[in-house]
């Protein structure tokens, strides 16, 4: 961990400490002089878009909030669902899984209180000398992905607008090997351009990427978002800011010295490639607050419009308004 960390790290706490310390002495004197307990369950392991939290736990953000955070893999079921039943007080999820879990039959009590990251940073790949180049080229290919509710909507979208007829692509679940599954057994895959992508090339694996939001501006919707049940909104808004305030400080760390909190996520989650995790933090570090002044800020617009998407699609029956999905209001603005 370099000087220029350890100075700015030891001003901000010293900061922190004396701008949370109202905090913590409201939660103790409301709790008997115990932190708050919340949880955050993970939409799968730890990786780079979720550093900010972990540099957030380790800088002492969220105790000068008066909150101990402690942050969870999902175990037994999905985070949406494990959130909707108060087994976390947070869940890492995706604007497509909230979307569809509110348009249920049975909707889940929740809502997205913040975004991770601004843009979709997610898109198609194919071997370099595949010559896939587009989705014009899936026709009679073989796709690998995790067979998400809104996927094959996605894939018939781009196919359909490029021409190519979405029956005549083969799909099957991806069996976790990741770039090495491609040109054996399947030609196409799902990557995530920060993660996915920078670990195929580190193994000098070429590729074809195909970003999803030039394929259909619709497509540029939230992924990941932090989300919480009704039940905490209604009966604890101002634990909500407190989390938010003390994450948004642990991305705005996260962006301003990127190696640095890598090394903070390799102290939670030691089995990556150190490297790797800093080539992925680094990219990352333009798109956590790319476009915007307050971290985790969203637009109906961007919800409107995936929901549309979605519709026309058949993933769902209905569009939701936008202010059913998400709220901005605990964000520090």
């Amino acid at each position: 961990m370099n000087n220029k960390w350890k100075k700015g790290m030891a001003l901000l706490m010293s900061t922190a400490m004396a701008m949370g310390m109202t905090s913590v002495v409201c939660a103790e004197e409301a709790d008997g002089g115990e932190l708050k307990k919340v949880t955050v369950i993970l939409d799968y392991v730890p990786n780079t878009n979720h550093t900010g939290m972990y540099v957030a736990l380790d800088q002492g953000y969220y105790e000068a909030e008066g909150l101990d955070v402690e942050i969870i893999e999902p175990t037994d079921g999905a985070t949406a669902t494990l959130v909707a039943q108060q087994k976390g007080t947070f869940g890492i999820s995706y604007q497509e899984d909230v979307t569809i879990a509110l348009s249920a039959e049975d909707p889940l009590p929740i809502k997205a209180v913040a975004t991770v990251i601004q843009h979709n940073t997610s898109g198609f790949v194919s071997l370099a000398d595949s010559g896939i180049e587009s989705p014009a080229d899936f026709e009679g290919k073989t796709y690998a992905g995790w067979g998400g509710p809104g996927e094959s909507a996605v894939l018939e979208a781009c196919m359909t607008q490029a021409g190519a007829d979405f029956s005549k692509l083969n799909m099957v679940i991806s069996d976790g090997s990741g770039f090495e599954a491609l040109g054996k057994s399947c030609d196409i895959m799902w990557f995530f351009e920060g993660w996915d992508c920078i670990q195929a090339e580190m193994n000098g694996c070429e590729l074809n990427y195909m970003e999803c939001s030039q394929l259909d501006e619709r497509l540029d919707y939230y992924t990941p978002v932090i989300i919480t049940s009704d039940a905490v909104i209604e009966s604890d808004p101002e634990m909500i800011s407190a989390f938010l305030r003390a994450t948004a400080k642990g991305y705005e760390d996260t962006i301003a010295d990127p190696d640095a909190a890598a090394e903070i996520l390799f102290s939670h989650a030691p089995n990556y490639d150190i490297e790797m995790l800093k080539k992925s933090q680094e990219y990352l570090a333009g798109k956590f607050m790319e476009g915007t002044e307050t971290w985790g800020m969203m637009k109906d617009e961007v919800w409107d419009n995936y929901s549309s998407f979605m519709q026309e699609y058949g993933v769902i029956e209905n569009v939701l308004p936008a202010s059913d999905c998400y709220t901005n209001e605990f964000l520090a603005q």
